[in-house]
């Protein structure tokens, strides 16, 4: 019967081969057709790749990222480097996106014909039931809602999940990321990783808050469609403060009384997807993270229980989805790891991971799912076996 499998490993050591070797030597079993490599930024990403790589089957590929935190069943580390390795009935193509800068759309579309070059598929002939997209992308270039144009171009019903390559820096001018695929290490770019498997899997996501039934709706915004000018026909800035009651200085995400403690949701069927805004500016502008349109309307969320609702994902909502689940690929948002901490509850999300079927992920910069460009969100692809 179909299923797929995956095995963990995570490294503290400092020099780059001692990393491989001690990855490495904790895979036994199949050998693995793909592999997942996630590692903290500071470390040498090209000495560790190279010495990765070197240890690896030849035939078994590699894609990964640099993050804010690593996670695995264990918990949610720091400095560290983890590993997943995937084996089982799966065909895996790579595709690689680059000058995502400069035009986001072709990186996408660069991307996905690769990968389907790779299983000798064309793009409009994916079956969205048995073929899935790992998507990952250069973080800090804001350019996911674009990628995913040109990613879907051909295909808008394969399903994508993924996240942003991160780094731990906290200062917006020093901060980067790189991107693993096979033997190259590049920035400014992208990757997909396509499967092809008739085990079962589902993409999922998780997030902590709840709707209200409070709508807002975005009357106007600027040439680059990232910041809100106006939101019901008033001063966005100012008009949000007021549903919020609080004042405008409180209003950037991750003060206390702000967009993280009442963020905005698309609605989508029965689906929300968080969209949250990020900060307020001078000229009473809101910037949003994502791409806005005018006359979008948006559901106000407020905050519910974040460790009890992530416990509750891995141990009811992920076997319900997924049969014998075997495998999760996790990419957790750092915005949300920020605001575990700030609450006290970081440790007591990092247990919860335990709960989750063999696990490997990143925190990352901004999320992926479905084809929308989200935040504040845990989400993960997971594989099972067919009973």
């Amino acid at each position: 019967m179909p299923r797929i499998q995956m095995q963990t490993a995570r490294s503290a050591q400092q020099d780059p081969v001692a990393v491989a070797e001690e990855l490495v030597s904790q895979l036994f079993g199949p050998t693995p057709k793909l592999v997942t490599l996630f590692a903290s930024r500071e470390r040498d990403q090209h000495a560790l790749n190279r010495a990765v790589r070197e240890r690896l089957p030849k035939g078994t590929r590699l894609v990964g990222a640099t993050t804010a935190g690593e996670l695995d069943n264990r918990g949610i580390h720091s400095g560290s480097v983890v590993m997943g390795a995937l084996s089982g009935d799966f065909e895996v193509g790579l595709g690689l996106g680059l000058g995502l800068s400069m035009d986001a759309l072709a990186a996408g579309r660069q991307a996905m014909r690769r990968a389907c070059q790779e299983l000798g598929v064309r793009q409009e002939d994916l079956d969205p039931r048995r073929y899935v997209g790992v998507v990952m992308d250069d973080g800090y270039r804001y350019k996911k809602e674009e990628l995913l144009l040109g990613l879907l171009e051909r295909n808008q019903g394969l399903v994508l999940v993924g996240g942003g390559a991160s780094d731990h820096e906290p200062d917006p001018a020093k901060q980067s990321a790189l991107l693993h695929v096979d033997g190259e290490v590049v920035t400014d770019a992208a990757w997909i990783a396509l499967l092809h498997t008739q085990a079962p899997w589902a993409a999922m996501r998780s997030h902590w808050y709840v709707p209200t039934g409070e709508l807002l709706r975005i009357t106007r915004v600027d040439e680059t469609h990232t910041r809100a000018l106006e939101i019901d026909g008033q001063p966005a800035a100012r008009r949000y403060a007021e549903l919020l009651g609080v004042g405008v200085d409180e209003l950037e995400f991750g003060k206390p009384r702000g967009f993280s403690l009442r963020p905005t949701a698309l609605k989508v069927g029965r689906e929300y997807f968080l969209r949250s805004p990020w900060k307020p500016l001078e000229d009473g502008s809101i910037l949003f993270a994502n791409l806005l349109e005018e006359d979008t309307e948006l559901e106000l969320m407020r905050l519910g229980d974040l460790v009890d609702s992530t416990r509750r994902f891995f141990t009811e909502e992920v076997p319900r989805r997924v049969s014998r689940p075997q495998a999760a690929l996790l990419f957790h948002c750092g915005a949300r790891m920020g605001m575990a901490h700030s609450l006290g509850l970081a440790p007591a999300l990092a247990d919860t991971l335990r709960y989750a079927p063999p696990a490997v992920g990143s925190n990352v910069h901004f999320e992926i799912y479905s084809g929308f460009h989200i935040n504040t969100t845990l989400t993960a692809l997971v594989l099972g076996a067919t009973p």
